[in-house]
């Protein structure tokens, strides 16, 4: 009869175990604090890159690409959010690394071995979901959604130069602002659809500063967004989809408990596009594309749990051979067929 391997944590004392945890959590500590100040420093570019989408969303719209903030230090505390979450999610893996140095010694190798798949996965699985929500998602969402706050507008017909010559006291029309201009001169920038004045600035009236005033469809209603409000939003489906893109990694894990296997989860391919059709009427703004956009992706993670089920059975993560397989499978074109998972 033989003994019983000895985990490496009972190995170490009650009082190892807490002053290990206390170098832990304070290395854990250490990063995201100084992170966040540094972020902070540059918290209006980051703010600015989460906005593009919308701003872009507004331009396609025929709408002046601002947002609006209702107190002094709204755009402060925004940033400081802003800061915050973005420190703490670059020095995640970080504090992940510093939590697995904790409880690594109580694992066995083959035990280390499962969570050294599960970690980079999930971790690489949500910048996948946060790429294709920042880059095809919003765009999409952005561009539906702000046309419903779009009043009609009234459409004319630009009359020609011989029929009806141009006044001489009209606006100035401009893609981009003029180089050179006086006090008091105005125009019409058609790409930020804004009417500008140059006034002098008080107290050095050798200097001039352009005031704008934002020109909105005529109608009763007024688009106005809220930049806190916008970036709440933003941040919410962000949490959402990092979470949606975890599918993979939670089936796989009901997988090794036997919960379910790559068998049942091919049997219920019909009720799996059902359910993921529902997520995603939930989720779209409500158009066609933008349904498609959100309901392709989800069901191509459910196609590859499957495969991660087939690949990474717990027999094959244990002995660590993942790689190997998936290698051999690749290097014969995916021909060796099995039931590997199945069970």
């Amino acid at each position: 009869m033989t003994a019983r391997p000895v985990r490496p944590a009972m190995l170490m004392s009650f009082g190892d175990h807490l002053d290990e945890l206390r170098k832990r959590v304070f290395l854990a500590v250490i990063v995201p604090v100084p992170l966040m100040l540094l972020l902070f420093v540059f918290a209006s570019h980051i703010r600015m890159f989460l906005c593009a989408p919308l701003l872009e969303a507004m331009r396609a719209n025929n709408l002046p690409a601002q947002l609006t903030v209702l107190s002094p230090i709204e755009t402060m505390t925004t940033d400081l959010k802003i800061s915050l979450i973005g420190a703490l999610v670059i020095s995640a893996p970080w504090v992940i690394w510093q939590v697995w140095k904790f409880i690594s010694p109580g694992l066995y190798q083959h035990e280390q071995r499962f969570v050294r798949l599960l970690l980079p996965g999930s971790g690489l699985l949500a910048i996948v979901g946060l790429t294709l929500l920042y880059y095809v998602m919003l765009p999409l969402m952005l561009t539906v959604l702000v046309s419903f706050s779009v009043a009609p507008s009234t459409l004319l017909d630009a009359p020609t130069t011989a029929a009806a010559p141009r006044a001489t006291s009209a606006l100035r029309v401009v893609e981009s602002d003029p180089t050179s201009v006086h006090a008091g001169e105005s125009w019409i920038n058609a790409t930020t659809r804004e009417l500008r004045i140059a006034i002098p600035v008080v107290g050095d009236p050798a200097h001039l500063e352009i005031a704008s005033v934002a020109l909105d469809h005529p109608g009763t209603i007024v688009s106005a967004f809220r930049l806190s409000e916008y970036l709440d939003f933003v941040l919410l489906f962000a949490m959402c989809f990092a979470l949606a893109f975890q599918l993979p990694i939670a089936l796989l894990l009901l997988s090794w408990v036997g919960i379910v296997n790559a068998s049942m989860l091919r049997k219920n391919r019909r009720y799996a596009l059902f359910g993921v059709v529902l997520v995603a009427a939930a989720v779209a703004p409500g158009d066609a594309l933008s349904l498609f956009v959100v309901a392709i992706p989800l069901y191509l993670l459910f196609e590859f749990s499957i495969w991660l089920i087939v690949m990474a059975p717990p027999s094959r993560v244990a002995a660590g051979s993942v790689l190997t397989e998936f290698g051999d499978r690749f290097r014969t074109g995916g021909s060796r067929e099995g039931n590997v998972g199945d069970e």
